[in-house]
């Protein structure tokens, strides 16, 4: 099989894709604006040229094979190349405009990827940001795909050589355990981490490595996760059930400064921190929207790890 010979054209993969997408070959040839028999002659086309099954037909439509599923997460990456190559030369030829898609973890949504964008946005006010917020297991899959430039908030340990990813660590940040004003548990100088599972949790969920690293500090110290808890990713929900509760979450230190309503409660988490960063696609040419937000994300990230320096979040 050589996919090089020049008979593979970009129709088959985007009809490839949008057959697995949609479930069969009408509703593909609907959505590529194509009749039914020219879909499926490209479709056996494609297989020829694969000499390989690619679908198998089903009762309410078309699944694909093993085979199907791997050519597709290849079509998809080179039909996501070939729209960032159309958004770089759109980017060079008008300067100031095109797109760039940011996948956001919890460690990046709070503080430093707003500030960037807001800069970002000053400089090049035409230029449209995207921001799907969502968990490693979910935005790096789709960073992988095409789908997203680079995702910004927590990186963890390097990547491994086949992982086909890079990462830019930026700056290190605390994790404190954080609660309202006027909280119960701010009235013992002493409290302890024991102490706080008399009250309700906010929790990462189960795909982050902030509950892994919190599940671990728990074991070491003999304690169970608390029973009466919600877990939750968002920076907004896990505020408003603070503000108006009495729980208790794991909040960063940067937001904790910048919240007068919010309390950090004096208990140390030694094991519990996290250093943000970006991750991108190792080998992937940025586009020119991307390599402006990059820059912006170095500058404000100089600007956090002084302010990390400076008096410790408030207690």
């Amino acid at each position: 099989m050589d996919l090089l010979d020049g008979r593979l054209k970009f129709r088959h993969l985007t009809l490839l894709v949008a057959i697995v997408d949609h479930g069969s070959v009408a509703r593909a040839a609907e959505t590529l604006h194509l009749t039914q028999p020219a879909a499926t002659r490209t479709l056996r086309e494609l297989e020829t040229i694969a000499d390989l099954p690619l679908f198998v037909r089903v009762p309410r439509g078309m699944r694909p094979t093993l085979y199907g599923q791997a050519l597709t997460e290849h079509a998809r990456a080179v039909l996501a190349e070939m729209r960032r190559a159309a958004e770089h030369l759109t980017g060079l030829r008008q300067g100031q405009d095109g797109t760039v898609t940011v996948g956001a973890l919890l460690a990046g949504t709070n503080v430093l990827l707003p500030r960037a964008v807001a800069r970002l946005k000053r400089e090049r006010p035409r230029l449209t940001v995207v921001v799907r917020e969502g968990t490693p297991d979910v935005l790096h899959p789709a960073l992988l795909a095409g789908e997203l430039d680079v995702i910004v908030g927590r990186v963890g340990p390097a990547p491994k050589e086949g992982d086909g990813l890079r990462q830019r660590r930026l700056y290190r940040e605390r994790i404190r355990l954080a609660v309202r004003s006027g909280h119960p548990l701010l009235d013992d100088p002493c409290v302890t981490l024991t102490d706080t599972l008399g009250h309700p949790w906010i929790l990462p969920v189960e795909q982050t490595a902030l509950r892994q690293e919190l599940g671990a500090l728990f074991a070491d110290r003999g304690l169970e996760l608390p029973g009466d808890r919600v877990e939750c990713t968002s920076i907004l929900t896990m505020r408003a059930l603070l503000l108006q509760t009495d729980m208790v979450a794991l909040l960063p230190e940067l937001v904790l400064r910048d919240d007068e309503q919010l309390a950090a409660l004096p208990v140390e988490l030694p094991s519990v921190g996290r250093t943000v960063g970006t991750t991108e696609v190792a080998h992937r040419t940025r586009s020119p929207a991307l390599q402006a937000l990059l820059q912006h994300l170095d500058e404000e990230a100089a600007h956090l790890r002084e302010a990390l320096c400076g008096p410790r979040a408030k207690s």
